[in-house]
């Protein structure tokens, strides 16, 4: 998941645990019958208690969209309800589109994965490992293996979360001044040992992205991926237009009674304004419907809507799979959270995509709130019950 007053790890962790809560509660949920706005029901109650101010909710399978739902408040104060076409920050779910970016360029032969990171940032040649904490008396030392680019798509590099220069804002300079100041501060760890969701990795992989390719990262994920999918609502740089259908984000109050609208801290404003720049790790604003688009990308084996070919299958499958190693734990992959039968991604204001890929089903859940809304546990079980009965609804209407 990504940026949220969270640290990397713990943010990915809790991510995963909705992941997984949402995609069990799909496979245990009972068979009643749905009804149109089954989800929206199974969610009025946490807006009614004033846990979640509003969430839209999509389902689709490889082809098409199965139910869009919406439910509460996009901004509260005003009154503004969700809308199916609502804008959230995605955050780190960002990640993924960065990873397929790179994956296209491995596609046409001009990167690989195992290439060591200082082939293209030469500066990478110099970092360090510094001691694991204070009580390490190993001193700063040269890594034993270069960085691959393999490892910062799957935080296996050593690299921090993010940088302390930028003050964690993730948008306030361009993006090789922001590798820059990463490189400022020593590896965590020898590379390829341990895990550690690092902002930075990735947003090294959008510079590589950059210099290979010859054009601003931003234009190349644009020219060749969000314009191919119909992603046309994404982007790193809302106009005032789609600021206004942007949700407002949200946490508890001081006495957890109610919700108070807040910025999200690791953005710079307006978000309109000239002075922001593109985050590879965490930059993207979206739809629902747009998410689902690249989800279904990625479950249809790297090919778009209307037959293009977009990535590779073996580029998929690297994506899709565990690259973080048998001694390592945590089980990402390249640019995405994955298991056994799904992956996907979250965001540090709690949006969220999982792909079932044994069943073919996409859940897309939009929210922006800080942490994850109320008691998530409960909300993902009524989420994941009323989503196998829209799944079930649709697939006894479609005969398949």
């Amino acid at each position: 998941m990504t940026c949220g007053k969270i640290s990397g790890g713990s943010a990915l962790r809790r991510a995963l645990v909705q992941v997984a809560v949402l995609l069990l509660a799909v496979r245990v949920a009972g068979a009643a019958e749905a009804q149109p706005g089954v989800i929206s029901a199974a969610l009025q109650p946490f807006v009614d208690s004033h846990r979640l101010a509003g969430a839209v909710v999509l389902i689709a399978d490889r082809e098409r969209i199965l139910d869009t739902e919406t439910v509460g408040f996009a901004d509260i104060a005003a009154a503004r309800p969700m809308q199916a076409d609502t804008l959230f920050w995605i955050a780190s779910q960002t990640k993924a589109v960065t990873a397929a970016a790179l994956m296209m360029l491995v596609d046409e032969g001009k990167l690989a994965l195992t290439d060591p990171v200082e082939k293209y940032v030469p500066e990478f040649a110099n970092v360090k490992v510094g001691p694991r904490d204070a009580k390490d008396p190993t001193p700063l030392h040269a890594p034993a293996q270069a960085i691959t680019i393999r490892e910062i798509l799957s935080h296996t590099s050593g690299l921090r979360f993010l940088n302390t220069k930028d003050h964690q804002v993730i948008d306030s300079v361009p993006l090789a001044t922001s590798v820059q100041h990463d490189l400022a501060d020593p590896l965590l760890f020898e590379p390829g040992t341990r895990y550690n969701y690092s902002n930075e990795g990735i947003d090294t992989a959008g510079l590589i992205v950059q210099l290979v390719s010859g054009m601003p990262y931003e234009r190349f994920v644009q020219e060749r991926l969000l314009t191919p999918l119909g992603m046309r609502d994404t982007t790193f740089f809302p106009t005032p237009d789609a600021v206004k259908r942007l949700a407002k984000a949200y946490r508890p109050t001081k006495d957890k009674a109610g919700l108070e609208a807040i910025p999200i801290n690791y953005l710079t404003y307006p978000l309109d304004g000239p002075n922001r720049y593109p985050a590879p790790g965490g930059g993207l604003f979206a739809t629902a419907a747009d998410v689902a688009r690249f989800c279904q990308m990625l479950l249809n084996r790297g090919v778009c809507a209307g037959g293009r070919r977009c990535l590779s299958e073996d580029a998929v499958a690297a994506m899709t799979r565990k690259q973080t190693g048998d001694a390592v734990k945590d089980s990402y992959g390249l640019g995405l959270a994955v298991g056994p039968t799904w992956f996907g991604h979250g965001g540090a204001y709690a949006t969220n995509m999982a792909v079932d890929t044994k069943r073919g089903v996409i859940t897309v859940f939009m929210v922006q709130h800080n942490g994850f809304p109320g008691n998530a546990n409960e909300m993902f079980a009524a989420l994941g019950k009323a989503t196998e009965q829209v799944i079930r609804r649709e697939t006894a209407a479609g005969g398949h």
